[in-house]
């Protein structure tokens, strides 16, 4: 067989069978990737032009997971309106947008801010206090205002000025639903009343927003649910699910007359876990992230006020002791606030369950804390960095852990008499996953130490821990300050069926009010109460106790509308659909079944 001829090489004219040399690759290479980068360039650009015209949305393109895994994050309902209902929903929603009923809604509530019932600390009981005579009037405007409820709905007058109002249902086998809301506002103080934009009692309508004292805590809440029965009554509606609403008097300052009362009447009418489900003031809904959420606060911290009291011999300021009692209380203060509490960030709680929704449903949250909060399902070490990222911001740390604030203290009466004793009230918000007992044990132990150092006899909550033989200088006392202390209230479940009814009907007004159709306009999120409402003396009629009344906090908080503080008010358009938010929450009601 003969063998093929090779051609003679020849390196100025390559072959087909020889490499081109590696400078010639190199060259070739580079320009490709210059071609690709640019045009790589250009598609990004059209793109970011698309997303700013909200064409496109590019964050989908790089979302972590697919839609089921931030289902299983974060579950949301569908928006519920009611069915059977559904004329009379409809029909009113459009009355609600009218001119008419917008003028009379802002007089119901403006009404209402008019007539002054604030309520203060340590009041003396009903009847030996004349500052509580103030709600005589009040029930006189709500009698008044909303007729038809008053001619419909039994009412019952407990402990004289806590209102509990019952619409019977005609199906006496159902659950009835408790709407809540309290009749007292934070006092006035009368040195701020010039720095007000309107009078704090006069309910001035701006043509946007309703001002005054309780415009948004809490009688938008109180005048919002009225307002809903009273549309409810004069279109004919009759409830087969009864309704029952509890307005305390003194959530302000504590509702140990008001609401602890109220419940005593409620759980001797209707006896334990009653209700189908019970909601109060609380959350709203606001955005977050790039997304709206709404936050129905399932618990409320607990809390505690701790009172220090040093005592030590007095006698004349010109031969003072090394430490007066004031400077010994001034270094136990000092050290309280170099020791915070530790939060940490535990699975199940409100907040870890919260920042779960943001994780799944928040478009702009960063790709590192999504990430981690994702992985925080089954990793310790992914937990840690979702905390480390969300400690950055204060007030989210201060929601998860217990805190401490220094309120209060005194001492002394006069410059040349040393202070025989000084004492201050450390208020404390108790952590979901912590404990009255925990915070006592804490405290406790915190001050030992200085104790020790000062030659204080140390008596803490009742027990005597340092110095009951031996001589000591003075004494130092740590108490429970008023006697109130509250534990967290237990954690309402959100993978029942009421949570269920009460995110439908979030969804549902938040999609009607502006024309919307979907179930993701708005996400439902669970959340916490950093205060305590009246809901601390409900625990034992519902376990499904959801503090949320449809507030829309726009880009903040419910506290940026002048809550507790200057210049309350609120928008008239939030307060109206606050209104639907209780009538379709009524509707839905009355057709669930469990």
């Amino acid at each position: 067989m003969s063998l093929p001829v090779l051609a003679a090489y020849d390196e100025k004219a390559p072959s087909a069978y020889m490499p081109e040399p590696v400078s010639q690759q190199l060259k070739k290479t580079r320009c490709v990737g210059r071609t690709l980068v640019k045009g790589l360039v250009v598609v990004f650009a059209l793109l970011t032009c698309l997303q700013s015209l909200q064409v496109v949305d590019l964050r989908s393109c790089w979302s972590d997971g697919a839609a089921d895994a931030s289902a299983e994050l974060c579950p949301q309902a569908h928006a519920v309106v009611p069915k059977k209902n559904g004329e009379l929903w409809t029909s009113l929603g459009k009355a609600f947008g009218t001119d008419t009923f917008k003028e009379r809604a802002v007089e119901w509530l403006g009404g209402a801010i008019r007539v002054p019932t604030q309520s203060y600390d340590k009041m003396s009981p009903v009847g030996q206090d004349p500052r509580w005579d103030a709600f005589g009037p009040f029930h006189d405007y709500l009698l008044e205002a909303f007729p038809l409820i008053h001619s419909s709905l039994e009412l019952t007058k407990v402990n004289t000025y806590g209102l509990v109002y019952v619409w019977k249902g005609s199906d006496p086998s159902l659950k009835p639903v408790l709407l809540a809301a309290h009749q007292d506002v934070v006092p006035v103080n009368p040195d701020t009343v010039d720095k007000w934009n309107h009078p704090p009692f006069s309910g001035h309508f701006d043509g946007k927003r309703i001002w005054g004292r309780g415009s948004s805590d809490d009688k938008s809440g109180l005048i919002g649910i009225l307002s809903s029965i009273e549309s409810l009554l004069e279109r004919g509606f009759q409830p087969a699910r009864g309704v029952v609403l509890a307005f305390g008097f003194d959530e302000e300052a504590s509702g140990i007359y008001g609401a602890a009362s109220i419940s005593k009447y409620l759980l001797s009418k209707h006896g334990k876990n009653a209700f189908l489900l019970l909601v109060d003031e609380g959350g709203g809904f606001s955005q977050e992230f790039g997304g709206v959420f709404a936050t129905p606060a399932i618990a409320e911290k607990g809390y505690i006020d701790v009172r220090l009291e040093v005592t030590s011999p007095g006698g004349h300021s010109s031969v003072p002791p090394a430490h007066t009692t004031i400077g010994i209380l001034s270094q136990l203060l000092v050290h309280y606030e170099a020791n915070p509490y530790e939060a940490r960030f535990a699975r199940g709680t409100p907040m870890y369950l919260k920042s779960q929704c943001l994780a799944a449903h928040a478009p702009g949250i960063s790709h590192k804390l999504r990430r981690a909060l994702k992985g925080a399902v089954k990793s310790d070490k992914a937990l840690h960095e979702a905390q480390k990222e969300l400690f950055k911001d204060p007030g989210f740390r201060a929601f998860v852990g217990t805190t401490q604030a220094i309120d209060l203290v005194n001492g002394g009466v006069k410059t040349n008499a040393l202070p025989e004793q000084a004492w201050a009230v450390v208020n404390h918000r108790i952590a979901t996953d912590s404990s009255v007992d925990a915070v006592k044990e804490h405290d406790t132990a915190l001050l030992q130490g200085l104790a020790q150092e000062f030659n204080l006899s140390y008596t803490a909550f009742g027990s005597q821990i340092t110095g009951k033989d031996a001589p000591a200088y003075g004494t130092l006392t740590i108490s429970d300050a008023w006697g109130a202390a509250l534990e967290p209230a237990p954690i309402s479940p959100i993978d029942a069926p009421e949570y269920a009814l009460l995110s439908g009907t979030i969804k549902a007004t938040y999609n009607a009010h502006r024309g919307l159709d979907g179930d993701m306009n708005i996400v439902v999120a669970p959340g916490i109460m950093s205060g305590n409402t009246d809901t601390r003396y409900y625990w034992a009629l519902t376990p499904h106790i959801y503090r949320y009344n449809h507030h829309n906090s726009g880009n903040g908080t419910a506290l940026a509308n002048g809550v507790h503080t200057i210049n309350e008010s609120i928008d008239a358009d939030a307060f109206l659909e606050m209104i639907k938010f209780f009538t379709t929450l009524i509707l839905n009601a009355d057709e669930f079944r469990a």
